[in-house]
C-alpha cells in the first residue's frame, strides 16, 4: 500500500481529497488528510460578516463532513516535513508518504508590524481575514458613531487581493444605508502604486474609489502602528490617522514550512508555476496559498489548480511527463456596494479583459463593469462552494485556463 498525504484541510486540501479519491485505486493508495482544526471556514464570507450580510452559521461548518469516507482524516498539529525521509512529523505520530501535497495556506502575522498587535488589537484595530477578527469587527461597526475609517494593506502578497477594496466599497454602502455616510471618512491605504496589481483593473477601481468619495493613499510602506495616537506611519514618516483601523497584516505561509526548511523568506514553498510540483522535491506538490506562484492567492485559483494538479498526480504515478498547463488563471468578483459587483478574469500574463462571462456576447456576467448580476453571482458562490467546489464537483462552463479568445482579444465581443 502506497501513501498519499495531504497537509491542510482547507479549500485546497479538501478539494484534492475529493478529486483524488475518485481517481486513485484505493486498494493501492491510502489517502490521508491532516489538519489541526475541526472547523472548515468559508473564508470569502469573512468579508460579509462585519456588515451583517452573513451570519456566523454561513461561514463555518464541520470539516469532517466534506472529507470522503475513504480518506483518513487526522486531527493533529503538523510539526514538520522531513523530505529526505519522506515523512511528516505530527503532534503524536509520524506519517510516511510516497506523494505529499502541501495545502497549508497562508495566515495573517500582525506581530510582524510594530504596534499592530498591541493593546488595541481587536479594539479599534481589526483584521477581517480571520473568523475572530471578522466577528469582532461586526460588533465594532454596529456601535461605530463615525470618524476616520482606514482600510489598510501592509504588504503583498495577500489572500484575495481584491478583498480590501471590497471592504472599502461595502463600508461606503453600509454607512449610506445607515444614514451616516457623511459622518465617516473612508481612506484606502495600499503599498501598491494603484488600487490593484493589474493596470486595467486599477483604472476601473480607481474611478470607483473617486466616485464613492473614498480617499486613496498609495505607495504607503508601513513602518509602525502608533496605537497611542491612532496613526499608521510609513518609512518616509508619512502618517494616516484613524479612529477605526481595518488592516490586512503581512500574510505568511505556515510556520511548519519554515521548520521544515522548505520555504522562502515568507514561508511560501517554491513551486513550478505550470506543473505545481515542488522545485526541490519531485514527490511533493503544492496547491493554493502555500505556494510562491505569481498568481492571486484566491479560491478560484485553487479551484483551477486542483483540476490540473489532479491530472499531474495521476501522470506522476504513471511515470508520465507532467503537463505544464496551469497559466495562473483567476476570476474574481469584486463587491462594489449597493447591490453591485465587478468581475475580473486574468492570468499570469494577460490583463483583465472586458466583455461578458462565461459566454462571449451572452454573459450573463459582465467583465470589468458593475452589474447587479455580478453581485448575485458573488452571493451564489457560497452555495457553489459548499455544494460543489470543495466536494470536487465539476463547475460547468468554468475552465482551469483562460480561453484562447480571452487571451487574444482585449475586448471580448
Amino acid at each position: 500500500m502506497k501513501n498519499l498525504v495531504i497537509l491542510g484541510a482547507g479549500t485546497s486540501g479538501t478539494m484534492m481529497a475529493n478529486h483524488l479519491v475518485h481517481k486513485l485505486n484505493t486498494e493501492e493508495w491510502k489517502i490521508t488528510i491532516v489538519d489541526q482544526y475541526k472547523t472548515h471556514y468559508y473564508q470569502p464570507g469573512f468579508l460579509f460578516l462585519p456588515f451583517d450580510l452573513y451570519k456566523t452559521k454561513d461561514v463555518k461548518k464541520k470539516g469532517k463532513k466534506y472529507i470522503p469516507k475513504k480518506v483518513r482524516y487526522v486531527l493533529q498539529k503538523i510539526d514538520k516535513i522531513i523530505p529526505e525521509k519522506n515523512k511528516v512529523k505530527l503532534e503524536h505520530e509520524f506519517l510516511d508518504y510516497d506523494i505529499l501535497i502541501i495545502a497549508t495556506g497562508t495566515k495573517i502575522a500582525p506581530e510582524e508590524t510594530e504596534g499592530m498587535k498591541g493593546p488595541n488589537w481587536h479594539k479599534n484595530i481589526f483584521d477581517f481575514y480571520t473568523y475572530e477578527g471578522s466577528k469582532g469587527l461586526r460588533d465594532k461597526l454596529r456601535e461605530f458613531k463615525g470618524g476616520k475609517l482606514v482600510v489598510h494593506i501592509t504588504e503583498m502578497p495577500i489572500k484575495c487581493p481584491v478583498a480590501p477594496l471590497e471592504f472599502a466599497f461595502l463600508a461606503d454602502s453600509y454607512f449610506v444605508n445607515k444614514g451616516m455616510r457623511d459622518k465617516v471618512e473612508i481612506t484606502y491605504v495600499t503599498p501598491l502604486e494603484g488600487a490593484f496589481t493589474k493596470p486595467k483593473a486599477t483604472a476601473a477601481l480607481h474611478h470607483l474609489l473617486e466616485e464613492k468619495g473614498i480617499r486613496e493613499v498609495t505607495d504607503f510602506d508601513i513602518e509602525r502602528v502608533d496605537y497611542e495616537n491612532n496613526k499608521i506611519v510609513d518609512y518616509g514618516e508619512r502618517e494616516v490617522s484613524y479612529d477605526l483601523l481595518v488592516t490586512i497584516p503581512t500574510n505568511l505561509g505556515d510556520a511548519m514550512i519554515e521548520r521544515s526548511g522548505l520555504g522562502d523568506d515568507m514561508n511560501f514553498v517554491p513551486t513550478n508555476k505550470a506543473t505545481l510540483q515542488s522545485k526541490a522535491h519531485e514527490n511533493i506538490f503544492v496547491i493554493g496559498d502555500a505556494s510562491n506562484l505569481p498568481a492571486s492567492k484566491a479560491g478560484s485559483v485553487a479551484h483551477f489548480e486542483a483540476e490540473i494538479l489532479t491530472e499531474n498526480i495521476e501522470r506522476y504515478i504513471a511515470n508520465k511527463p507532467l503537463k505544464e498547463e496551469f497559466d495562473g488563471h483567476a476570476n474574481c468578483f469584486i463587491e462594489t456596494g449597493h447591490g453591485k459587483a465587478l468581475l475580473i478574469d486574468f492570468n499570469y500574463t494577460h490583463e483583465p479583459v472586458e466583455g461578458t462571462f462565461p459566454f462571449p456576447g451572452v454573459g450573463p456576467l459582465k467583465l470589468l463593469g458593475e452589474s447587479r448580476m455580478n453581485h448575485m453571482g458573488k452571493l451564489a458562490f457560497r452555495w457553489i462552494y459548499w455544494n460543489m467546489l470543495i466536494k470536487g464537483v465539476h463547475i460547468p462552463f468554468v475552465s482551469a485556463t483562460m480561453s484562447e479568445k480571452g487571451k487574444k482579444y482585449d475586448k471580448v465581443e
